[in-house]
């Protein structure tokens, strides 16, 4: 490509925010006695907005790059300068590519183009004809991190946090070089971790001092001054009095190292396969470049990687994820449909928590370490109120021994959570949450107990994943005090709260619920008062249609693998393990009595509930799973299998179904609550970008509803 035709696609995005590039020359200090070493340049790569604006790469941000690197190779050439740096704003190097800008590529040419003017830019960088340095402040994410690998020396604040080569998550590939580079910086294995492992366990990043400790920076300075260390320890590289040591760097033309490279491209292919059973097809590109490149060039290496790249940026997983992670996760999440105005919240400055079981438990520790306010966790007896306590204290140590808190936090987090038999101490609290068992008498007795106590400001919240919060209330004298407040768990680490406003609540309780959400660092979501709410109310239909179709007769292995084409989590049964059976039959019995025989009962689960089964499948000693034949004996079946095909279908119909439902019931404002909803509270993975451009793609929408969830594009490519 030439410069004219990368103008050409920088002048296709006039609205493009603009990381610039600013050039600073610094006269470098002595080392050693010696005079001064020369000049260095040192390029800041800036948006000139706040912290909450990343400096992200777009095509009139990387041309531009170009043309300041292009300048300092000159000047280099002349011994004008002895090095080159690149850093960027406070808490960022770059942040990655300009998802906007990559998406709106609607055609593979213009995608190419972009992949080869990142390479274009970077090659300059890596071939100045000087040492050239990333001086890695902040977070540096995908091309932001490869602009890092592309220079000679690499330093790391290590206050820095969030490195990644997030690309496989995204549904694309490290395009700018990264996939060639980092394997043979940091070895194969480590190289898979970063670009397969951590992107797929949930966009995992790494802090500075673990980029520093898989050798991906040269050196690691405090962030207090690590601008001017950074510098001082390039001008002690250039010098010639420091010379940095790689002991993880690898040359893949080492038959020894040949042997790690094909297996760590096998583990990762295997990792791949569990995690989504390949129905994304970026890990699997990623894994596939990366085998190739060991016997490539670099040159032949860029050439795979823009090829693959645009080839990616055509694709609806891509389209999707974008959809997901930018539209929903990173812009609807914090302007959340029908919140009312965050102005009518109230301060929380004490929390009360009904019940001290592991639920339960695990409020009082994300309350206490998060709003910092004191938690009183109640229940029916000491032992019981001991234990709970018992089990925040044990977190908050494990926590201290991992370095995730210093003593003093947690001193003050342990001494922040009391315990009470009796419900006195809520008196003067401004939350109270109740995690108790899911029955409503139960629930509605202990807010008629509550009520009797707390203040009439008081908010009164019910953790329930399933019951009517309109029927909790019932009774009391103030309904509109209470709402929903549904966690997820593990609470710590699903990010998802369903926010629940009964017809009665008040704009304030809800306004305050919000606020609450900010502050326990969760995403709220706005959900109509209705049976099993949004996530539940989904996977429960999902759960149903599957084990339905093994009630009937389809062999076991056929029914729960049958929505591996998805790439979920998990199997559906396995799912049901791991929520515990009990639970899923409570809750599937719950929508059966709202809904009727769209939510099936299954008298087989029952059967293994009745006597005391826990899960479907047992392991055996290969690694496989079976059904144990005293498990088979308990259940009867019908004589109608399904193929997997024919679940498949069956379940994305009843999903199709479902969602429409929802949606004429006003349980969330939009189908992109719902999508938002199944990411951050199941786990869902972005490239379906939820739920609805999944059943959109497949045409299941239209087969059942007539038409699509989202409008042509939104989420697709058309």
């Amino acid at each position: 490509m030439s410069a004219a035709d990368f103008r050409k696609l920088a002048d296709l995005f006039p609205d493009e925010t603009v990381t610039h590039s600013y050039v600073q020359d610094i006269e470098l200090p002595a080392v050693g006695g010696q005079p001064s070493a020369g000049v260095f340049a040192l390029i800041t790569l800036d948006n000139g907005l706040d912290h909450t604006k990343p400096t992200t790469l777009g095509p009139n941000t990387l041309v531009e790059l170009g043309t300041v690197l292009e300048g300092l190779r000159g000047r280099a050439a002349s011994g004008e300068i002895v090095g080159v740096g690149v850093t960027g704003k406070p808490h960022f190097l770059v942040a990655g590519a300009d998802l906007s800008a990559v998406k709106s590529l609607d055609s593979r040419e213009h995608g190419l183009w972009m992949a080869q003017l990142g390479h274009d830019v970077y090659a300059t960088l890596a071939n100045l004809g000087v040492p050239s340095f990333a001086f890695i402040n902040g977070v540096a994410l995908g091309g932001g991190l490869e602009i890092a690998l592309q220079s000679t020396y690499r330093t790391v604040s290590a206050a820095a946090g969030a490195l990644a080569l997030p690309e496989a998550f995204i549904g694309l590939v490290p395009g700018w070089g990264g996939v060639y580079i980092l394997p043979r910086l940091i070895g194969p294995e480590s190289a898979v971790k970063v670009m397969i492992e951590n992107p797929l366990n949930n966009n995992r990043t790494l802090s500075g001092p673990e980029a520093y400790k898989l050798g991906i920076a040269d050196s690691m300075f405090e962030p207090a001054d690590f601008v001017e260390q950074s510098i001082a320890w390039a001008a002690g590289v250039i010098s010639g009095s420091i010379a940095p040591e790689r002991p993880s760097a690898v040359d893949p033309s080492d038959p020894e190292v040949a042997g790690r490279w094909a297996g760590a491209v096998a583990a990762g292919r295997a990792f791949v396969e569990s995690k989504t059973s390949n129905a994304s097809p970026a890990p699997a590109k990623v894994l596939g470049i990366m085998e190739a490149n060991r016997t490539m060039s670099q040159a032949e290496s860029a050439a795979l990687e823009c090829e693959t790249l645009a080839g990616l940026m055509q694709t609806d997983e891509f389209r999707s994820t974008v959809y997901a992670f930018l539209d929903l996760v990173q812009k609807r999440s914090k302007r959340p449909a029908g919140a009312p105005d965050r102005k009518l919240a109230r301060p929380v400055t004490k929390v009360g928590v009904v019940g001290a079981g592991l639920m339960a438990s695990q409020l009082a520790l994300l309350f206490a370490r998060q709003l910092k306010v004191p938690v009183v966790m109640t229940d029916i007896d000491q032992a019981r109120v001991d234990k709970g306590v018992d089990y925040v204290h044990a977190e908050v140590d494990k926590l201290l021994s991992r370095g995730r808190l210093s003593q003093d936090a947690a001193n003050r987090t342990k001494a922040l959570v009391t315990g009470s038999v009796s419900k006195e101490p809520f008196a003067d609290a401004d939350f109270v949450i109740e995690a108790v068992f899911e029955e409503l008498n139960v629930k509605k007795q202990v807010f008629a107990e509550l009520e009797a106590i707390v203040s009439p400001d008081c908010i009164l919240a019910t953790n329930t994943s399933s019951l009517s919060v309109t029927a909790m209330a019932e009774g009391l004298r103030n309904p509109e005090r209470l709402v929903g407040f549904h966690f997820f768990n593990p609470v710590a680490v699903m990010p998802l709260l369903e926010i629940v406003r009964a017809p009665k609540t008040d704009d304030a309780v809800v306004a305050t619920a919000f606020e609450l959400a900010r502050g326990l660092k969760k995403t709220a979501v706005l959900v109509r008062d209705a049976p099993a709410f949004v996530v539940n109310r989904i996977l429960l239909r999902l759960m149903g249609e599957v084990t339905a179709a093994f009630d009937e007769g389809t062999p076991a292995d056929v029914a729960d693998n049958a929505l591996r084409p998805m790439g979920l989590p998990m199997t559906p049964f396995d799912l049901g393990a791991m929520v515990g059976l009990p639970v899923a039959q409570h809750v599937q019995e719950s929508l059966h009595a709202a809904f009727g025989d769209r939510f099936r009962v299954s008298q087989n689960l029952q059967k293994l509930i009745d006597n005391g089964v826990r899960s479907l499948w047992t392991p055996t000693e290969d690694g496989g799973k079976e059904i144990p034949a005293s498990t088979l004996a308990l259940m009867s079946f019908g004589t109608s299998p399904s193929t997997g095909e024919e679940v498949l279908r069956r379940t994305q119909d009843a999903l199709a179904e479902e969602i429409a439902l929802m949606l004429d019931e006003g349980v969330v404002a939009g189908p992109e609550d719902i999508d938002l909803c199944m990411i951050l509270g199941a786990g869902w993975p972005m490239f379906l970008g939820g739920i609805t451009p999944y059943l959109d793609r497949t045409g299941a929408s239209e087969r059942v509803t007539g038409k699509r969830f989202l409008d042509p594009g939104v989420a697709s490519r058309a």
